[in-house]
């Protein structure tokens, strides 16, 4: 049974390689992928490395499917990989360029070293619109406070990642550009009705949806307009009705952190993994805690024997879990060193970054498969 679990489970890990401990965990219990913070980075080589040594576990595990291997990378603020990687400016950065062609080129190059150290997965991109300026919590991370411009460079930049063989995943649905609070901190509550997130926040994500988006992630917002009882992660109402049945959104869903404080200090720790598959996500994403992953399987494990959770519906997300990986990292594998360290920080790759940086645009960039 936990290898049917564990491929819905994605962990954070303690330092700079795996410990013994960690190893055993993600083989024994089948673990869909890995979630890497600035604690675990030091420099692309060592990144290389814990890649491999992450990815070298598949052939220990049932069927062998490569791990999911993410990392938060947007630019500006948000980017755990520093110098001498390529450092991004933040996406506000590329709304007010307004170029599809150069936030497509931002998205490929940005990906393209993430891909050469063995990352496959990137949290990005950050497609809330930014209607709230008091929100300091996306602020400069939003591309625009237009809901159509923010459409339109999502395109581009799912399409940019694609290319370079990394998985976008956009968040955070159906949108967190609005909210005061930070759902790190507590739980947002939004006034916002159904016709209200048509008009605005849903806008971007129905155009990622049409860019062959494969993932998106869950924001922890509760809106009482639409759903009274649950916010966004543990509600039906947004992920099997909104998000599946309205906006025919076909693929995998994921968790925002399980153990942020918008559903742990209001909610039962136990309940929560249990009540988010309920709704309809289908990867649980637990960054910080260690206790956490290994509670979350024997919470699951006894939602199964109880009949609380339905094991069919878990096993279909299990195999759109595994198809996925398997069309979206055909090779799961980091790029042999010798070429990684050509792609890392490449002086195109800085050259783009500092001209978005200094607001001009490169002539020279070509997007050929844009549609604007």
């Amino acid at each position: 049974m936990n290898t049917l679990i564990g491929q819905h489970i994605v962990i954070g890990i303690a330092g700079h390689s795996l410990t013994e401990g960690e190893k055993k965990f993600i083989v024994e219990n089948n673990i869909g992928g890995v979630v890497l913070f600035s604690r675990n980075v030091a420099d692309p080589k060592q990144v290389h490395t814990l890649c491999q040594e992450i990815q070298d576990l598949r052939h220990q595990m049932t069927g062998k499917a490569p791990l999911y291997i993410a990392i938060d990378m947007e630019g500006g603020r948000v980017a755990r990989l520093k110098a001498p990687f390529t450092i991004w400016p933040p996406l506000k950065k590329l709304g007010d360029l307004d170029s599809p062609t150069v936030s497509f080129q931002f998205s490929q190059f940005m990906g393209q070293e993430l891909k050469a150290v063995g990352i496959n997965l990137d949290f990005a991109p950050c497609i809330d619109v930014f209607t709230n300026p008091k929100n300091t919590v996306i602020g400069d991370r939003s591309l625009s406070s237009d809901p159509e411009m923010v459409a339109k460079h999502a395109s581009a930049l799912i399409r940019g990642y694609i290319k370079a063989e990394v998985i976008p995943c956009a968040k955070h649905f159906p949108g967190h550009g609005d909210t005061i609070i930070d759902s790190h901190a507590d739980l947002p509550i939004e006034n916002a009705d159904l016709e209200r997130l048509n008009t605005i926040e849903l806008v971007p994500f129905k155009r990622a949806f049409k860019s062959k988006l494969d993932m998106t992630m869950t924001g922890h917002i509760r809106f009482p307009k639409i759903d009274p009882e649950w916010p966004v992660t543990l509600s039906e109402i947004f992920l099997k009705k909104v998000l599946r049945e309205d906006l025919r959104y076909r693929g995998l869903v994921i968790s925002d952190d399980l153990d942020m404080k918008a559903l742990s200090a209001h909610y039962d720790k136990n309940l929560i993994p249990v009540r988010s598959l309920q709704a309809g996500v289908d990867l649980l994403l637990y960054c910080n805690e260690p206790a956490s992953p290994p509670k979350a399987i024997e919470n699951i494990a006894e939602a199964l024997s109880g009949g609380r959770l339905k094991r069919s519906d878990l096993e279909s997300s299990y195999q759109r879990i595994l198809s996925m990986k398997k069309e979206t990292i055909p090779n799961p594998d980091p790029l042999e060193w010798d070429q990684a360290i050509q792609i890392i920080g490449n002086p195109e790759h800085f050259k783009l970054s500092q001209s978005i940086s200094n607001g001009e645009v490169f002539n020279h960039l070509h997007d050929p498969t844009t549609d604007n």
